[in-house]
């Protein structure tokens, strides 16, 4: 130790990079962090974080129809837009704050600064020289990723940052991509009024999740007026005074939207340009850093995770590959790589989509035998007492050794309920056992109980 300033100097202080330095430090090495920006990285600033903010003002918004139903007068023409942003922003700002607390509290160094790899055992931080570590872990993120004819501009073409950025919302928004942070986005900007067109070239919304979930969450967009195009790509753009013209074409031929911005959310990119991996002799693959059962790179002593390498950039699959990797470099015994079908996603538009698993549409192409089970909200008495009976609980089990395979869960709450199910699969056990655990009433987990016992052939309230 006494040759290196750290036993793990970790590049990027995102959710992968500052929860590894802290579960470094509680297994004994003596951790680093260097990052750029504010502690927290994409998600706790200019992601996740903020965005659930905005989500949440939105279904306050959405909740005065509710009101208007019991005979309360709503009048929304006071809207203040800019202090839906300052409630984000602080929000953002809170949670970077205590990302900073906690590294001090676990006596983690914050480098400020940007770095780049010297060799395997150094990195060079701006306005700081040389930082050594005995290993690092690269943990430098992700970036909007842009399309030919799209650039960004923050303006008139929007990425994900520049919407969240916002302190006055456009009156009329076309979102290019149908992907989770798109119909997230959709979600947010309707329920604010915004006219939304939701173009996804892919045949459906949401492609990595079931289509039969997915349908429920298209005819709730249908009805509360966002316009969708699936199988359509955008093929470009023209300014028309302060409006912008974007070409489309698709199933219904060639067709012309005009709008006040863009939001472009194709995906991201892995930042791996420009960090110094040739110094470690390690060369990119479709963009993506290689790398080992336990995340250790081609280079001895250097791990890489998160968005950085090729598994679903996610805040808590980042965070979870950091564990493992420091673990292993402990010399503890650990679980190696996440396993891609237990890892759950979270959609937090309303109705809320959240799954695990295959989707019936894989599991198909994957030639297995199983059985699906489908419970609808409705027949979950909370669901009606709270005026959300719109959505469905799906599970697929193997037909023989009765496995969880996946599960797809949307309505009010999906993202929490999903865990029940995912822990079950985790533990090995069985729909059965679901099936017969006592749930209290009335909740919505009693659909994930109705949804076993469906699969089991002895539903109830169905």
């Amino acid at each position: 130790m006494a040759d290196y300033n750290y036993d793990l100097l970790v590049l990027g202080a995102g959710p992968g990079g500052y929860v590894a330095a802290i579960r470094a430090t509680q297994l004994g090495m003596k951790a680093g962090v260097i990052e750029k920006d504010k502690p927290g990285g994409v998600c706790l600033n200019i992601g996740c974080i903020p965005s659930k903010a905005l989500i949440h003002q939105a279904e306050l918004m959405r909740s005065g129809k509710e009101l208007e139903e019991i005979g309360v007068k709503v009048d929304a023409s006071g809207l203040d837009y800019g202090k839906v942003f300052a409630f984000s922003r602080k929000a953002a700002d809170t949670l970077s704050r205590g990302v900073g607390y906690l590294l001090k509290k676990n006596k983690i160094d914050l480098i400020a600064g940007e770095g780049k790899i010297a060799s395997a055992h150094e990195i060079e931080v701006k306005g700081h020289g040389k930082v050594s570590g005995k290993n690092l872990l690269i943990a430098t993120g992700s970036r909007p990723r842009s399309i030919p004819g799209f650039d960004f501009d923050e303006k008139t073409v929007l990425s994900s940052t520049g919407a969240l950025m916002l302190e006055k919302l456009p009156k009329r928004i076309c979102v290019l991509g149908g992907g989770a942070i798109g119909v997230e986005f959709a979600h947010i900007m309707n329920a604010f009024g915004v006219e939304v067109h939701l173009v996804e070239m892919l045949d459906h919304l949401l492609p990595l999740e079931d289509e039969e979930a997915v349908e429920v969450l298209v005819r709730s967009f249908k009805k509360r007026g966002i316009k969708i195009y699936t199988s359509t790509r955008a093929t470009g753009s023209t300014k028309s005074g302060k409006a912008v013209k974007v070409s489309l074409e698709g199933k219904e031929g060639k067709q012309e939207l005009e709008v006040d911005q863009i939001l472009l959310v194709v995906g991201r990119v892995a930042n791996t340009e420009g960090i110094g991996l040739e110094k470690l002799g390690i060369k990119v693959e479709k963009g993506f850093i290689p790398v080992g059962e336990y995340y250790q790179t081609s280079a001895a002593g250097v791990y890489a995770i998160g968005d950085v390498v090729n598994s679903p950039m996610l805040a808590h699959v980042a965070s979870k590959e950091g564990e493992i990797a420091v673990e292993h470099l402990a010399g503890h015994q650990t679980p190696t790589k996440l396993d891609p079908n237990a890892i759950p996603g979270a959609v937090y538009c309303e109705p809320q989509l959240a799954s695990f698993g295959y989707t019936e549409k894989a599991a198909k192409e994957a030639g297995l035998q199983f059985e699906k089970a489908v419970f609808p909200y409705r027949g979950a008495g909370k669901s009606v007492a709270i005026g959300r009976s719109e959505g469905l609980l799906k599970m697929l089990v193997d037909r023989e050794t009765r496995e969880i395979l996946g599960a797809h869960v949307v309505g009010a709450e999906a993202t929490e309920l999903i865990h029940e199910i995912l822990l079950a699969k985790t533990a090995e056990l069985l729909p059965e056992d679901i099936a017969v655990m006592t749930h209290a009433h009335p909740t919505l987990s009693e659909g994930v109980m109705e949804m076993a016992r469906m699969a089991e052939g002895w539903v109830i309230h169905v």
